[in-house]
């Protein structure tokens, strides 16, 4: 079973694959990974494959599936380390891995994810500020009238 230790640092959960991926192992680490999302309130995640070599149409689908839910759930996901041979791979199965989120390497990921967080919190403050304005009328105006 490949080992994948999730290690809180900050608002962001960083998860590194260390060897070889089964199907089994990248389920657990699925369901792993989005308990700790819910359990900590992480705002990002950081998912290190530079270790893995090999990926079948399985762990591609699930790979997105990860970023879906982790997103779902409020965090950010940035996936590093892909090797070339794992790109050339998920092309030719014609997985996009669409909304995923990634990086050369674990540093750039993390860089990456400063600003895509940055980037939520301003949009989160924006919201936040625009809502008070509508709460108080049935049209979006604050002026009294229908």
């Amino acid at each position: 079973m490949a080992r994948v230790p999730i290690i809180k640092v900050g608002e962001t959960l960083i998860a590194t694959v260390q060897d070889e991926l089964r199907d089994s192992d990248a389920l657990t680490l699925q369901t792993e990974l989005s308990a700790a999302v819910e359990r900590t309130g992480a705002r990002g995640v950081l998912l290190d494959l530079s270790a893995v070599e090999t990926v079948d149409s399985f762990l591609g689908r699930l790979l997105g599936e990860v970023a879906a839910s982790t997103r779902l759930l409020g965090a950010v996901t940035v996936i590093t380390g892909i090797q070339p041979a794992v790109a050339i791979t998920l092309v030719e199965l014609g997985l996009e891995l669409k909304g995923v989120r990634t990086a050369l390497n674990p540093e750039k990921g993390m860089a990456l994810l400063r600003r895509l967080q940055r980037l939520q919190r301003l949009q989160g403050e924006e919201n936040a500020r625009l809502l008070p304005a509508r709460a108080g009328s049935r049209n979006g105006r604050n002026d009294g009238r229908r």
